[in-house]
C-alpha cells in the first residue's frame, strides 16, 4: 500500500528554525515523506527560507526572520508563519509510492577484521555467530541512508539485520581512522574521517567517503542505497594503492 503524508508535528525549534515530524520511529515510508517533503522546499521555497536538514523521522527547516517580517501577518511570528507555509506544503505532496526513486546506489568494498575491524570478533560473539556469518550478513544487506550528520560525509544507515545488532562500546575511542566501517546497535555506517567515535569496528573501506574538492563532497547522499562488498587484503591494498 502506498504511504501517505498526513498529520505533521510541527514546532518552532529557535527563533530561526521549526521542525517537521512525520512519525516516530526508523521506517522507510517515514524517510520518503520526510525526502519528499525536502525536494518539495529546495524546488519550490517559500519566501526567507534558507535550507532544511533531514533526520531519521522528519526535518529541521531553517528560515530569515528578516525576510519574513515584511509578508508575515503582524498577529503571528515568523515561526507561525514557516509552519504555516509548511501545513500548506504537505497538503500538495500527495501519495508516495514504492517505486519513487530514492537516489543512487552505491556499492562500497569493505576488508572485514584483523587490525583494520577489531571489533568483529565482539559483534560475533555478542550475537552468537562466527566471525564469516557476521561478514555475510553485513554485506548481505541492502541499507538506506537516512541522514548525513555527526561530521561532514557520516552516513546513518537503516536496513541492517537484527542478528547483527550490537551496543556501542561502553568506551567511545579517542580516534578512528578514515573508511572504519561500524556497527551501533540496529545501524551501520562508515567513518569518513578521523575522528572520535564509539561504534564497534568490523572492517574498513578504501573508498574516501568525503572529499571537499568533489562536486559533491560526501560520496553518500539521504536516499542512497548501499551495498557493502567483502574484499581481500591483496585487493584492499590495490585500491588503496590506485591500481583497482
Amino acid at each position: 500500500m502506498p504511504a501517505t503524508v498526513e498529520n505533521p508535528k510541527l514546532y518552532a525549534l529557535s527563533e530561526t528554525a521549526v521542525n517537521i515530524a512525520f512519525g516516530t520511529e526508523i521506517h522507510p515510508d517515514i524517510h520518503k515523506q520526510t525526502k519528499k517533503m525536502m525536494d518539495s522546499l529546495e524546488n519550490d521555497p517559500f519566501e526567507g527560507y534558507l535550507e532544511c536538514v533531514p533526520s531519521y523521522i522528519g526535518l529541521t527547516v531553517f528560515y530569515d526572520p528578516v525576510k519574513i517580517y515584511p509578508i508575515m501577518d503582524k498577529k503571528g511570528s515568523p515561526s507561525d508563519y514557516v509552519m504555516h507555509r509548511l501545513r500548506e506544503k504537505v497538503t500538495t505532496l500527495g501519495e508516495i509510492t514504492e517505486d519513487e526513486d530514492e537516489g543512487n546506489v552505491v556499492t562500497i568494498p569493505v576488508y572485514y577484521g584483523e587490525e583494520l575491524g577489531p571489533d568483529l570478533p565482539h559483534v560475533a560473539k555478542e550475537n552468537g555467530l562466527s566471525e564469516a556469518e557476521v561478514i555475510r550478513i553485513h554485506t548481505s544487506g541492502e541499507y538506506l541512508v537516512y541522514m548525513i550528520g555527526f561530521v561532514p560525509g557520516f552516513s546513518f544507515l537503516g536496513g541492517m539485520s537484527k542478528e547483527i545488532a550490537t551496543p556501542r562500546r561502553s568506551e567511545p575511542r579517542t580516534k578512528i581512522p578514515a573508511g572504519a566501517v561500524g556497527i551501533a546497535g540496529m545501524q551501520t555506517g562508515v567513518y569518513p574521517f578521523e575522528t572520535p567515535g564509539g561504534w564497534q569496528l568490523i572492517g574498513q573501506t578504501p573508498v574516501k567517503m568525503f572529499d571537499p574538492n568533489r562536486e559533491q563532497p560526501s560520496l553518500l547522499k539521504s536516499g542512497d542505497r548501499v551495498y557493502f562488498k567483502a574484499v581481500t587484503r591483496v585487493e584492499y591494498e590495490a585500491y588503496e594503492e590506485g591500481d583497482e
